[in-house]
């Protein structure tokens, strides 16, 4: 299992070096064939931060060449916002004095068809920490949206993985699960109690998602909680280790910025646009066949910017309240959107960048019948 061999020490010890980096560092491994660790701490160091223009130019070079001029495009279902955790970043924290609500299977399903009227195949069905959502909910939901959704996938708390190969078996083919900070000191000073407080089971949850069936694991930290180098660093050593243990799995990153929601803290790590958009573009030149995702945390000009870049995937048009697209419930989401942008308008963006808009993600063209 991945806890038994991350090694926090070498984590540590790559961050120091990454600081130590020159330019002369930053050049090898701009052309290296393969990026390794040495590599990924030179991209990720100051001296990298001064030649961004040429990271950026060639982190679009490798996107362009292994993904093509395509954004795949996908949005969330907010399933339910109670939730049993205290994670002091997060809207729907049990302490949290949002309104909590949860849909019934057929107003999920309601949701659902109303997104498959703006062009979207692929949907998130993301939820709290909670008893009320348990396998046999998620179950008969996924089941409902599995007749007309081609691509289903799920952010909800972790499981073990019996629970995980029946969700599977329902028609649900891929899980997004963020560590959100890989320092386990961090991690228990921000979530306080409830289940996700166990810092090895959520690690560890990628694997069990894998053993299970599913195709596609979505793994990422949060941007403001730790020092943002080492947690890339970690996410790295992360998905490197998924990739080479579960080589038939498709492996997608993320780096969400942590924005304001309802009581929740300010990020005491936080990172501006020029280091986040170097993370980026790190990790495209070091994980060349792995899907970046981009939310609609972030503001629209920096989303267009990035597509052309490093990202992959995009979520537009997305709601963060529970039943926000039927039934809107404005202060009550689980973070705010910075990018409102409707799907049509986002998916004209990508157009008019010279990119195709993507709405399945197992198909390689736009198919705009459908």
């Amino acid at each position: 299992m991945f806890h038994e061999t991350f090694s926090s020490s070498q984590i540590k010890k790559l961050t120091a070096d990454s600081v130590r980096k020159s330019k002369h560092d930053v050049l090898n491994a701009l052309n290296a064939e393969q990026s390794g660790f040495d590599h990924m701490a030179s991209l990720l160091s100051p001296a990298a931060g001064e030649s961004l223009e040429s990271l950026a130019k060639k982190s679009r070079e490798i996107t362009l060449r292994r993904f093509g001029k395509t954004i795949q495009l996908y949005t969330p279902i907010y399933l339910s916002n109670y939730c049993m955790n205290s994670c002091l970043y997060c809207g729907f924290r049990k302490e949290s004095g949002i309104k909590r609500k949860i849909l019934e299977p057929d107003q999920a399903e309601r949701e659902a068809r109303f997104l498959i009227e703006q062009g979207f195949k692929n949907i998130l069905l993301v939820a709290g920490d909670d008893p009320k959502i348990d396998t046999h909910y998620l179950k008969d939901v996924i089941k409902r949206l599995h007749k007309f959704i081609p691509s289903i996938s799920l952010e909800v708390a972790s499981r073990n993985e019996d629970d995980y190969r029946k969700l599977s078996e329902a028609g649900a083919e891929g899980v997004v699960i963020y560590q959100e900070t890989y320092d386990r000191d961090l991690y228990k000073k921000f979530h306080i109690r409830g289940k996700k407080s166990n810092y090895d089971f959520r690690l560890n949850t990628p694997e069990r998602v894998a053993e299970s069936g599913f195709h596609r694991i979505g793994i990422g930290v949060l941007l403001g909680l730790g020092d943002p180098l080492y947690d890339t660093l970690a996410l790295f050593t992360h998905a490197k280790y998924l990739l080479k243990k579960f080589w038939r799995t498709q492996v997608t990153i993320s780096l969400p910025r942590i924005r304001k929601a309802e009581r929740a803290i300010n990020p005491p790590h936080p990172v501006d646009d020029r280091r986040f958009t170097q993370l980026i573009c790190a990790l495209r030149m070091a994980l060349p066949d792995v899907g970046i995702l981009l939310s609609t945390r972030e503001e629209p000009k920096l989303r267009d910017g990035l597509m052309k870049i490093g990202i992959t995937h995009m979520s537009a048009g997305s709601r963060t309240e529970v039943g926000g697209y039927l039934s809107p419930d404005k202060g009550n989401g689980q973070f705010h959107v910075e990018d409102s942008r409707s799907p049509w308008e986002v998916k004209e963006k990508i157009r008019e960048i010279g990119y195709d808009p993507v709405w399945k993600d197992w198909e390689g063209v736009l198919n705009d019948s459908v």
